[in-house]
């Protein structure tokens, strides 16, 4: 637990996926469960995918989104846990194969060697989750110690509205 705010620090990742814009939510709740929270996000989500301003504002810090350059402070303390919510079909694969090209799937390439919990909350179409590769990297996260909430294809039901995302139980798997 961080001695800075006397809360457990929990980083949320989020991901470009139309869901992200309710990423408040998320915050919400953790913040409700007495958390302190810092955002990094994909340089894609950055661009529009959620009210970065909103965000930061919620969380009273800057989100991450970039490597910060050598000699300057850390903006958030090390992670007590680790949100991915909306975790997307790039990220999981990328997150699995140990690929960091991003500062989000880097962090969460490194949450592995640290023990810290993780928990991701899929977003993914149902053609893109029935791809081998994604398959694959779902037994590979899980075997880290990964936990997943139920996928999320954000496709239009029978009754033609969508299912809600279920922000919140990131937070349950934690538990």
């Amino acid at each position: 637990m961080t001695e800075q705010a006397g809360k457990p620090f929990l980083y949320v990742v989020v991901c470009a996926a139309g869901i992200a814009v309710d990423v408040s939510k998320l915050i919400t709740a953790a913040q409700e469960r007495d958390w302190e929270v810092g955002v990094i996000a994909t340089p894609v989500a950055m661009n529009g995918f959620f009210d970065t301003a909103a965000v930061e504002t919620q969380t009273g810090r800057p989100i991450r989104s970039a490597w910060r350059s050598p000699g300057d402070p850390r903006p958030f303390p090390p992670p007590d846990a680790v949100v991915v919510a909306p975790a997307t079909f790039n990220t999981v694969n990328k997150w699995a194969a140990g690929l960091a090209d991003t500062l989000a799937v880097a962090t969460l390439c490194e949450t592995y060697g640290l023990g810290v919990p993780v928990t991701a909350l899929p977003c993914v179409a149902d053609a893109l989750a029935a791809h081998p590769a994604y398959q694959d990297s779902l037994i590979r996260l899980r075997a880290m110690g990964v936990r997943f909430g139920e996928p999320y294809s954000g496709e239009v039901g029978e009754d033609g509205t969508r299912p809600e995302f279920g922000w919140e139980r990131a937070l349950d798997l934690l538990e």
